[in-house]
């Protein structure tokens, strides 16, 4: 087994940050997970790390000496790439070692048998590109309130269906619910829709950038999206999503509209005496809003808030995080809370953009 190239570190630990992001942290899994696999074909070096249900592998440009490939620990060779100086770096596999050398320093590590490493599945469907921006704005707005349980996989998942105009992306954890559309954008047969994992939808995120498209395959049990040189494929989650539709109350007598910044601020705020899991209360009338947090043997907080309200003056208790949550992703300026007690979910939504919403379930006090 040997290999050689040459890159910029900066190449080098751009790339290996990016694949090591899926390899595999569990204990118990196979120990070449804790690796990152890398191929070199002419000038093109391709790095992949996977945990089998998620995997990102990175193409770069490097002065290519011998074609290989290699697995190397993940995290050891990051670390040792980022310790390096700006500059070259030249990397020589020969048998069981890898040799980094970029003077005045030089390293071997041991590496891992190659064909250890499994082999990985890829989607296989028909490519389709997206709006970059747009799919990413709307994946941060829904991957939060996913699940991050494993014990009820099905949650942890951010459901993608076809809607008469578009594509609908849909997560909850139980204790809120997101919803975002986005018109116009077919990716789906009709009727169709699939549960992708939430952190492979925050791995693609963040290797998103400044791209201006998204590439996206579905297959059969995996979807492939790539950015750039950068390609995140994730196993879909198999089973029945929860019917959402049927919690999303119709009507709400109560409508609270204040600005968004200066609700987020002052929650921000007020959080800091709910502690030891209490919430935080709004006490929402005719003169606006009053915000409360009160922790037993600890202290208490309250804040005015300049709010518009229609509806009989009511209190809602919610869990400070959550709502959090949804108001730093709700778009634009000015937000409007939905109210029917203090008991029934409540609608968060942006005045603006009525392709956003974010249900939250109160907390009961007493």
């Amino acid at each position: 087994m040997s290999m050689k190239f040459r890159c910029e570190r900066d190449t080098l630990v751009e790339a290996l940050s990016a694949a090591g992001r899926a390899v595999t942290t569990r204990g118990g899994a196979l120990p070449v997970l804790a690796g990152v696999r890398m191929e070199l074909v002419g000038d093109r070096l391709t790095v992949t790390g996977s945990d089998l249900d998620l995997t990102i592998t990175v193409e770069v440009e490097v002065a290519g000496g011998e074609d290989g490939v290699a697995v190397l620990p993940s995290k050891l060779i990051s670390d040792v790439a980022r310790s390096l100086r700006p500059g070259a770096v030249d990397i020589a596999i020969e048998d069981e070692d890898a040799r980094i050398v970029s003077t005045p320093s030089e390293f071997s590590i041991r590496v891992i048998p190659v064909d250890e490493f499994p082999e990985l599945s890829s989607a296989d469907g028909d490519a389709v590109t997206l709006d970059a921006s747009a799919f990413r704005a709307a994946i941060d707005q829904v991957e939060k309130a996913a699940s991050s349980d494993d014990a009820r996989p099905i949650l942890t998942g951010v459901l993608m269906a076809a809607e008469e105009d578009g594509l609908r992306l849909v997560s909850t954890d139980s204790y809120r619910l997101s919803v975002r559309d986005l018109a116009g954008t077919t990716i789906l047969g009709e009727g169709q829709k699939v549960l992708v994992p939430s952190r492979a939808l925050k791995e693609l995120s963040r290797v998103v950038g400044d791209a201006d498209e998204i590439t996206l395959r579905l297959g059969e049990r995996d979807a492939g999206f790539q950015v750039g040189p950068v390609k995140v494929t994730t196993r879909l989650i198999e089973g029945e999503f929860p019917n959402y539709r049927g919690l999303i109350p119709s009507n709400h007598p109560n409508a609270l509209t204040v600005d968004r910044e200066t609700l987020l601020d002052a929650v921000r705020r007020v959080r800091l005496l709910a502690q030891e899991s209490t919430p935080v209360r709004l006490a929402m009338s005719s003169e606006g809003l009053e915000l409360v947090a009160v922790t037993q043997d600890v202290g208490q907080a309250h804040e005015a808030v300049e709010a518009s309200y229609n509806g009989d003056d009511l209190t809602v208790a919610f869990n400070p995080e959550y709502l959090i949550d949804g108001i730093e992703v709700a778009p634009g300026d000015e937000i409007i809370l939905e109210t029917v007690d203090e008991l029934k979910p409540a609608l968060l939504k942006s005045s603006d953009d009525p392709d956003f919403l974010y249900l939250l379930m109160p907390v009961r006090v007493s």
